[in-house]
């Protein structure tokens, strides 16, 4: 572990738990324990980022369209409903996102020359300017913020998440069969 990251005592969750139990004995609380500190880091991860997006002039909600823009190599541009599948927003979040970065002049909503049905969002020249500097310094930012793991914490953690999400995902189809 890095120099400076151990812990000496309980952190704020374990002593939350410890609470819990004596209250109430009956209910486990363990998965606290995992959700309790995503929680709180999530916060944490917050306070880095968001000031990095502001000195920008753009929100997260932004980035995330911008973002998935910028990612679709050019020219740039993806349709609301695949904007959506990307950002786990519905299309009707995104479309006020949409409105909003047009209003910037980061975005320009197109229509399809061969179907008439299909609007496509893309990145203007400026839109492109803005999340190139952004990506930047989100990204060697998010790198300062794992500063505390190793390379090999940083994998196992990652891989950890991604099975989390996954049973986050079960679980949600467990209890639409419930």
């Amino acid at each position: 572990m890095a120099r400076g990251t151990d812990r000496l005592g309980p952190d704020a969750v374990d002593l939350l738990m410890e609470q819990w139990r004596q209250q109430r004995p009956d209910v486990d609380v363990s998965a606290m324990a995992v959700f309790g500190r995503l929680h709180r880091d999530f916060y944490r991860y917050l306070d880095h980022i968001v000031p990095v997006f502001e000195k920008h002039g753009i929100s997260m909600a932004a980035f995330d369209v911008l973002s998935a823009l910028r990612r679709s190599g050019p020219p740039f541009r993806r349709t609301a409903g695949e904007l959506a599948n990307q950002t786990l927003v519905t299309t009707g979040g995104i479309t006020l996102r949409v409105k909003r970065l047009e209003a910037d002049g980061l975005v320009i909503r197109e229509g399809d020359p061969h179907d008439g049905r299909v609007v496509y969002v893309r990145l203007t020249d400026a839109g492109l300017a803005v999340i190139d500097a952004v990506v930047e310094d989100h990204f060697s930012n998010e790198q300062r913020m794992l500063v505390g793991l190793t390379m090999t914490e940083r994998k196992q953690l990652a891989q950890l998440l991604s099975r989390l999400e996954l049973s986050l995902e079960l679980a949600k189809i467990a209890h639409a069969e419930d």
